[in-house]
């Protein structure tokens, strides 16, 4: 594999870098300290070309490869997770879920929108007692007629309140468990919607987060997405992608450890010299170094082979694991080096190390994609050989 940047993603990665140092750098203490998603940050992210990175440009997006969608995330986490998240959800669970399951017509009327950041898209699966346990949820979808009445509530959904449309998933048969579930587009217009913001998080808190109920509302039989009872096989074909941008931009939270602890070192010293002449200091630094290398290898290979259009489970959920807990060591060695300083807001790190929780819990925890390495590695885990209708993105070919 040549991990080499073309041109193009090296121009992607200055223009995004750039786009965070001056829309977000200035401004992320204050909306991390007040609990505030400025959504001016995505119709920007919009103008750019951003919010469809990797949508062909016959749906409204850029038509970049996946590994351009990871440099993105990757920037934009080193600006602050809140961001990355939202085009995680937007663009790896939501628009490239749609490209790579729906019909021409819901395609036609909900991908291009969001691809094109006019509209936004969200994802609903998690429920208040159906986490990685996804067969325990309790959202059903009753069939009447030309459409499905629908009735439950999720949580922790990220763009809860911002979102205009939604992959919702419920039972459409309970007794059939994984093979009962059905996938749903629900817009935020639809009768008996509401959401409703979950305050107090650990991080994340520039970011939108909450819960969504549904008090019977019409689904009009034509925003089934797939066909009834595949929608298991949909939420973890778009976790795929997702857990793919999450892990890209845990590189990107390692990256502003490192450049802030950097930066720390060389103005603080202790004992006569800078901090950074310490050993021990240095040995912190050396492992958010291994960390970044290590994790990027990991996610730009799993990019690589959704570039190919290749079944990338495996490879996505290690880049998820590693990355994210490398990113989480990396914050909590930095707030180590800023010493008292680290436990202020006065300095970014205390915000980092909140952020870097986050992402090892959601879309499959630390302890879920361990055993899911250890089943690939004993035999016990064989993907069925599905066609997974992902696009490659040099010819837009399936396997």
């Amino acid at each position: 594999m040549n991990f080499d940047f073309t041109v193009e993603q090296e121009l992607l990665r200055k223009t995004v870098r750039q786009f965070v140092d001056k829309e977000i750098m200035p401004y992320i203490r204050d909306w991390d300290a007040n609990g505030h998603f400025d959504q001016r940050i995505l119709k920007r992210l919009a103008d750019l070309g951003l919010m469809g990175v990797c949508i062909p440009e016959q749906y409204g997006g850029s038509g970049m490869d996946y590994n351009s969608l990871a440099i993105v995330c990757e920037e934009l986490e080193r600006g602050d997770t809140a961001f990355r998240t939202a085009v995680s959800v937007h663009t790896g669970l939501n628009s490239m879920t749609l490209l790579q399951w729906g019909t021409e017509e819901q395609k036609q009327k909900y991908l291009i929108p969001q691809a094109k950041g006019e509209k936004i898209g969200a994802y609903a699966l998690t429920e208040p007692d159906a986490g990685s346990d996804v067969a325990a949820i309790q959202t059903k979808a009753v069939k009447i007629g030309n459409h499905y009445v629908l009735n439950g509530q999720k949580t922790w959904i990220s763009l809860c309140d911002i979102a205009d449309h939604f992959l919702v998933f419920a039972y459409t048969d309970l007794a059939k468990k994984h093979q009962g579930i059905t996938a749903f587009i629900v817009e935020r217009t639809m009768e008996g919607f509401s959401s409703k913001a979950i305050k107090g998080k650990l991080g994340i808190r520039a970011g939108n987060t909450g819960e969504l109920y549904f008090d019977n509302i019409k689904v009009p039989i034509e925003n089934v997405l797939g066909n009834e009872g595949e929608g298991f096989k949909i939420a973890m074909s778009a976790l795929d992608n997702g857990r793919f941008t999450v892990a890209a931009g845990a590189c990107g939270l390692i990256m502003a450890c490192l450049e802030a602890s950097i930066k720390y070192c060389h103005d603080r010293k202790t004992f006569g010299k800078p901090i950074g002449k310490h050993q021990l200091v240095q040995q912190m630094i050396a492992n958010m170094e291994a960390g970044l290398q290590m994790s990027r290898l990991l996610v730009y290979r799993a990019g690589e082979l959704k570039n190919s259009g290749k079944r990338n489970t495996q490879e996505t959920s290690l880049a998820k694991w590693q990355a994210c807990d490398f990113a989480n060591q990396a914050a909590d060695d930095a707030v180590q080096i800023h010493g008292a300083y680290g436990y202020s807001n006065e300095y970014p790190v205390e915000r980092y190390l909140r952020n870097s929780k986050a992402p090892v819990i959601y879309e499959g925890t630390r302890e879920i994609h361990t055993i899911m390495q250890a089943e690939y590695v004993l035999g016990y885990r064989k993907d069925k050989a599905l066609r997974m209708m992902l696009p490659a993105h040099n010819d837009g070919s399936e396997i």
